[in-house]
């Protein structure tokens, strides 16, 4: 009997960029329906937060695997801390500025002498980008935007302190409807419309990690059951609403409010198998590298910031 019995599942622990939510629907969808149990995985996944930075943990053995925006770990990398991208199940930006009608702002350069809301903790990065781009100063005065330091929340756009806000199209957006606010009293400006998009969530590891056959072997059963999970989640956005739901031991999130992001998230992972697709990552240190005075990176990363090698193994 003892011959027959099942080998114990391997361990992998994956740090989310941000708290329970749909936004990370695949992975729970996963871990719920046993798609992880099949590949023989005993999966964690730490839920992350203000006061949590995935690279740190990661960096600190406190991960295998982690969600990030390329930006950050770009930066990241450059900094030292060598993170390679192993999968990309977003293949869309759901970021966006979301904008008062009533300041006047018709497009972009209307955004010269305003206050502008943006998160920072490396999510900063696609915004200075972008604002080099436009050649807008992020110094203030009449000519550049003045930078509000925003919370995960939308208080400034509210509260008026700012004319625009940073916004996900499956989170805060739904947030400033939520609280009264008209779509028609509104105007949103996506990074994906304006050309300076970046990747965002994908799956990192540590590079030195990937000359170990067994970790790429456990890294390859786990990106097939993600995505397993992830195309689930595309199909059944409000089962799988349901399934973080109850994986959020906050208590934090409501169901409304996590049906509304899965339909979102869903729109981003569309269209992706999982492999990333190398034109969008050329895309993405094109847009960071133009940052003029300040550039997010300094230099192309070069070969051996992501991989195929796990995906080709993964999805064939």
């Amino acid at each position: 009997m003892a011959a027959t019995s099942a080998l114990a599942a391997d361990e992998v622990t994956l740090q989310l960029k941000w708290v329970t939510q749909a936004q990370f629907a695949g992975y729970y969808v996963a871990e719920d329906m046993g798609f992880y149990d099949e590949e023989g995985l005993d999966v964690t996944i730490k839920p992350g937060g203000p006061d949590i930075a995935p690279p740190q943990v990661i960096a600190g053995g406190g991960a295998d695997v982690m969600i990030d925006w390329m930006p950050a770990a770009l930066s990241s990398r450059e900094k030292g801390l060598p993170l390679v991208n192993i999968a990309q199940p977003f293949k869309s930006s759901g970021m966006m500025l979301t904008c008062l009608k009533d300041t006047g702002i018709t497009s972009p350069e209307d955004f010269r002498g305003k206050t502008l809301g943006v998160w920072f903790f490396g999510n900063e990065y696609p915004f200075l980008s972008w604002m080099s781009h436009l050649g807008i100063p992020t110094t203030g005065g009449d000519d550049g935007v003045t930078v509000l330091k925003q919370g995960f929340n939308v208080d400034p756009l509210l509260q008026r302190q700012a004319a625009c806000i940073s916004t996900m199209t499956y989170n805060e957006y739904g947030q400033v409807l939520d609280a009264g606010i008209s779509p028609d009293d509104l105007i949103v400006f996506k990074y994906e419309d304006q050309g300076v998009a970046t990747l965002e969530d994908g799956l990192y590891v540590l590079e030195d990690r990937l000359d170990d056959p067994a970790f790429v072997d456990k890294m390859v059963r786990f990106v097939r059951a993600s995505m397993k999970g992830w195309k689930w989640a595309e199909e059944n956005p409000e089962e799988a609403a349901m399934i973080v739901l109850d994986n959020d031991a906050t208590g934090a999130q409501t169901e409304a409010h996590q049906v509304r992001m899965m339909r979102e998230v869903a729109k981003l992972t569309a269209g992706s198998n999982g492999a990333l697709d190398p034109a969008d990552f050329e895309r993405t240190v094109e847009s960071l590298l133009a940052g003029g005075s300040d550039p997010v990176i300094t230099k192309h990363p070069g070969e051996g910031a992501w991989t195929h090698m796990i995906t080709d193994q993964a999805l064939n």
